[in-house]
């Protein structure tokens, strides 16, 4: 694919992906915290189930939930589901768009597994579907009525998948792909799950007869199991933007501890949210922390071992060696046109203007280059650093 369309097209799609995605997300916030919200009230009409007053923009507003359907429906009965299937379209038109076109630069790391473009893509996709069944079957297992053994489970199989992709793919491809496995989740559990028993409901309702309450049950487990799991896919999605993430030796570790600060930072917002005595749930807040105190300690910058003084010269052949085919005024490598982030490491002045950020990317972590192509050696890696910190 031309490199120009390329960009354009990921432009595009990341752009879509952002707007839909954020759309699908205030939803969900939004209505996980409304039913957290609703109180018995006096004077509630019959089959209302609790309401709540909420203010915002400067009106307020009164909203009720019904736990049956009233006699009459509008026309304009909104479903929220689009929302959902468009972050998932998007999110996998950009999954196609920057990493299977780009399979070998972007998914493929020599140093962790050989791979042909087509493997790689074969694996991901794959991975995905199985990933969706494995996640379903549990859920209908009989451990799907225990939440507190189903949360474990989940928690192992999503630790897992990571432990897998990371000793599959690239650093950032792993990361990715731990995101958009669990994203999937989410969005098949709207498209398959949550709307289609809402469906049923509606039609009961309307009908006159009783629902089947499984199918209000099951709805909301996953509704939930969406909300907990939102904030670690966030992270997941931008992880390719941060090296001391995805280029992390033990970056599967990494996962387990972003999914228990991100469900323990969401269960604080939820509980508080339901109006619950603070004490009752402050403790997430300091569980959360600790697993950021371990993340930044497990993410340290490594040290390299003592290589001796290194010239500009060989510091430039580095650069040229593994670094300039992308980074130049005019790259060769031909998933460029230009250099990427404007980056250029042709000369000395180049290296010493651009010093930290090739510490972070080539130094500290092994990021770039990208899949490792050129076959950057751990011995080189420490001379760069040691002409770095020399400067």
């Amino acid at each position: 694919m031309d490199v120009f369309v390329a960009d354009w097209l990921n432009i595009l799609f990341r752009w879509a992906h952002l707007v839909v995605g954020i759309g699908w997300i205030g939803t969900s916030f939004y209505f996980v915290a409304l039913d957290l919200a609703l109180r018995k009230r006096d004077g509630m009409n019959e089959g209302v189930y609790g309401a709540a007053w909420l203010v915002h923009g400067g009106g307020f507003y009164h909203v009720e939930k019904y736990t049956i359907a009233p006699d009459n429906l509008p026309p304009d009965l909104k479903w929220y589901q689009w929302e959902a299937y468009l972050t998932w379209v998007t999110g996998f038109a950009l999954l196609v768009v920057q990493y299977y076109w780009n399979a070998g630069a972007y998914l493929i790391d020599e140093s962790v597994l050989h791979l042909r473009p087509s493997e790689a893509v074969v694996i991901s996709v794959l991975s995905l579907i199985a990933g969706w069944f494995a996640y379903d079957g549990l859920c209908k297992s009989p451990l799907g009525r225990n939440t507190v053994a189903l949360a474990v489970c989940l928690f192992c199989m999503v630790v897992g998948a990571a432990w897998l992709y990371t000793h599959i793919y690239s650093g950032r491809g792993a990361l990715l792909h731990v995101g958009a496995l669990v994203g999937t989740f989410m969005a098949v559990n709207v498209f398959g799950v949550i709307v289609p028993n809402q469906k049923k409901i509606t039609a009961s309702l309307l009908a006159g007869a009783a629902p089947d309450p499984k199918l209000g049950a099951i709805a909301k487990q996953r509704s939930l199991h969406n909300n907990y799991l939102t904030l670690p896919v966030l992270l997941m999605m931008v992880s390719n933007h941060y090296p001391i993430l995805t280029n992390h030796p033990h970056a599967w570790l990494l996962v387990t501890l972003i999914l228990v600060m991100g469900a323990m930072v969401r269960h604080f917002i939820n509980r508080h949210d339901a109006g619950a005595v603070l004490k009752s749930f402050a403790w997430t807040l300091p569980v959360a922390a600790l697993g950021l105190v371990a993340a930044i300690i497990l993410t340290a910058p490594r040290t390299h071992g003592d290589v001796g003084d290194v010239g500009d010269g060989q510091a430039l052949r580095i650069a040229r060696t593994h670094c300039v085919g992308c980074h130049a005024r005019n790259p060769s490598n031909d998933s460029f046109d230009e250099a990427p982030k404007g980056v250029f490491l042709e000369t000395v002045a180049d290296l010493r203007r651009y010093a930290p950020l090739v510490r972070v990317q080539a130094v500290q972590t092994n990021a770039m280059p990208l899949g490792n192509e050129s076959g950057m050696t751990e011995t080189e890696r420490a001379e760069l650093g040691a002409w770095i910190d020399a400067q």
